[in-house]
């Protein structure tokens, strides 16, 4: 990998008949481009909307994303990622929301994969104006939302039936709200360079191999320690992705986010001192023009902080963070932003799929489906038809 990403992986010991079995199996998983939601993590993918689609809708300033789970969480981790490049106003109706209409004209992309998502119809409803434009992101199967965009004249770009909501952040449910933000949709693709790295490939069969290896003693909380408040949505993403992914048949991962160093106040004792089960990832990015502290303010036994900025402080925390968790044995691994950009994100949403991937194959569980979900789903109709 380049220098915009560094990832330092778990420090446990592998057999290596182990990495090369993993290896072979991820080489065969390229080639059979299995499972097929892999065709839109490569620079090849055809989408159901051209650049004439994205000319029509350029000119709004205020778009409201209207989705659930994986219709919106990618959308909205690009969004705060990569907020400093992005000079548009974006609103996220992720849950059931009492709000008031926002009264200025915006442009709202209604996302469901089945098109009969009922979070989704409710705050459609609910926020409905007639002077707003919308795009209906659904599958071609005659399902309401369909039915819906054709009654309001709207246009509707098709949701491909063998992606699912928590792999879609590089097909259309991702990629069209990306251009629209002006964001360059061509540099989140990274599967086909990474694919071929080494020092990619051995990071990721690494922290998959020692992933697998705490969760047989056991371990199955990973927490992310952020240090950067511009992932919190990113690691929501990766939160769903892990959580419906690998947690059927009793089997499973704890995804937990820590937001640091706000949780040194609060987390830090528990995750030094008390039970057992967790692995740990570091999570930051590098300021490069991060705010100096005011020396005016200092008083003389901080004359040290004078020369500091804000971003040297929180590395500071991280960095000696680290070095007690190594002191105490604890498990963890380190990611570290070098520059905040379309591709850096790209690598990040491929090296976390990747993984999960692996990891399902290792748990044996099939990562596509989610079958609970879908129970409560069936359960609610019930109840609200009564």
């Amino acid at each position: 990998m380049d220098s915009n990403l560094i990832i330092k992986k778990f420090d446990t010991k592998l057999k290596l008949k182990d990495q090369k079995k993993l290896l072979d199996y991820l080489k065969k998983i390229n080639n059979l481009e299995w499972p097929e939601f892999f065709k839109t993590y490569k620079k090849n993918y055809n989408y159901s909307y051209d650049k004439k689609f994205i000319k029509k809708y350029k000119h709004f300033n205020n778009i409201n994303i209207i989705g659930m789970g994986g219709s919106s969480l990618g959308s909205k981790a690009i969004y705060n990622f990569l907020i400093h490049k992005i000079k548009k106003k974006l609103t996220f109706s992720e849950n059931l929301n009492f709000r008031k209409k926002n009264k200025k004209k915006s442009l709202n992309i209604i996302i469901s994969k089945s098109g009969n998502t009922l979070e989704t119809i409710v705050n459609f409803n609910s926020q409905f104006k007639k002077k707003d434009k919308n795009i209906f992101i659904t599958e071609k199967s005659n399902n309401y939302l369909e039915k819906l965009a054709n009654k309001l004249k709207s246009d509707v770009v098709e949701h491909k039936n063998f992606i699912g909501g928590r792999f879609s952040v590089l097909s259309e449910v991702g990629m069209l709200p990306a251009e629209l933000m002006g964001l360059k949709e061509g540099q989140f693709k990274q599967f086909n360079n990474l694919i071929t790295k080494k020092k990619f490939l051995k990071n990721l069969i690494n922290n998959v191999l020692s992933t697998y290896q705490f969760v047989k003693t056991k371990k199955f909380n990973s927490v992310i320690l952020n240090y950067d408040s511009n992932s919190e949505d990113f690691f929501k993403w990766y939160q769903q992705l892990v959580s419906e992914s690998l947690g059927k048949n009793s089997k499973g991962i704890f995804p937990i986010i820590s937001t640091m160093p706000k949780d040194n106040h609060s987390m830090l004792q528990l995750y030094l001192s008390g039970f057992k089960p967790n692995f740990y990832t570091f999570f930051i990015s590098e300021e490069k023009n991060s705010e100096k502290l005011n020396p005016n303010l200092l008083t003389n036994n901080l004359n040290f902080l004078k020369k500091k900025n804000i971003f040297q402080i929180l590395d500071s925390q991280r960095i000696a963070t680290q070095n007690i968790f190594r002191l105490k044995k604890i498990p963890f691994r380190s990611f570290y932003i070098k520059q905040r950009n379309e591709k850096t994100l790209g690598e990040l949403f491929c090296f976390f799929t990747l993984e999960v991937i692996l990891l399902s194959h290792l748990l044996k569980v099939n990562p596509l489906d989610q079958p609970e979900v879908e129970l409560i789903k069936k359960e609610t109709f019930k109840i609200i038809k009564k």
